[in-house]
């Protein structure tokens, strides 16, 4: 008898997978109240998905990281509402990003989920003006790197997972 190889990845994946649905669930209903209310966005909703895949891209690379970092060291996970409370303030999700002062909108913008949160409102509210490109292409950058830094951590701490649990 061998061993049957199950891909770890898989778990942390799949959190992110019943999200997609929960979000799913929650736009369908914000449609219907955009027909209900005679509310039309514009074109920029076709660009929507692309935000929707970044949030999850965005949300992955630290949840692959946070994981590892949560099975190797065990209380890791005591650390985490912190971070997250920290990060609610630090991202527009009750604000605006245009109250951010302009010097510090690109360090703001480092931020992934600024870029995410700033495109959905973009896509769905339209406006005047239009995204941040070089604080969004700042965003797109961060994204890229925490997803490299926690797909390449998780993939080299995962043989140990099954020694540590």
């Amino acid at each position: 008898m061998g061993k049957i190889y199950f891909p770890r990845i898989i778990i942390p994946t799949s959190t992110a997978l019943v999200a997609l649905v929960d979000f799913a669930v929650a736009m369908a209903i914000m449609f219907g109240m955009m027909v209900w209310y005679h509310f039309m966005p514009s074109w920029r909703l076709v660009l929507l998905p692309g935000f929707v895949l970044l949030a999850v891209l965005s949300s992955l690379g630290p949840a692959l990281l946070i994981t590892a970092l949560n099975v190797k060291y065990r209380d890791f996970r005591y650390i985490i509402p912190f971070i997250v409370q920290f990060g609610l303030y630090a991202t527009p999700v009750g604000y605006s990003s245009a109250l951010v002062p302009a010097q510090w909108r690109f360090w703001y913008s480092l931020n992934p989920v600024v870029g995410v949160i700033d495109g959905f409102r973009w896509c769905i509210l339209g406006g005047n003006s239009p995204l941040y490109l070089p604080g969004f292409a700042a965003s797109l950058g961060v994204v890229a790197l925490f997803l490299v830094l926690g797909v390449a951590y998780f993939r080299r701490t995962e043989r140990t997972f099954a020694d540590l649990i």
